[in-house]
């Protein structure tokens, strides 16, 4: 069995998705289950150009 690693802070995530306006389907009971798997990947992909941001 392998170990779940979250790559990305829960901070970072919450950040993302109020800036994507998803924030409150989040806070709702059922958390991240709420958001859809296209706004997850529109959250993966800030996420990867904010890194890519920060590494230039």
């Amino acid at each position: 069995m392998t170990k779940k690693t979250n790559l990305m802070s829960e901070k970072l995530k919450e950040e993302i998705a109020k800036e994507l306006g998803v924030y409150d389907e989040v806070k709702k009971p059922g958390g991240w289950s709420n958001v859809s798997s296209k706004i997850c990947g529109q959250i993966v992909t800030k996420a990867i150009e904010i890194a890519n941001r920060s590494v230039e």
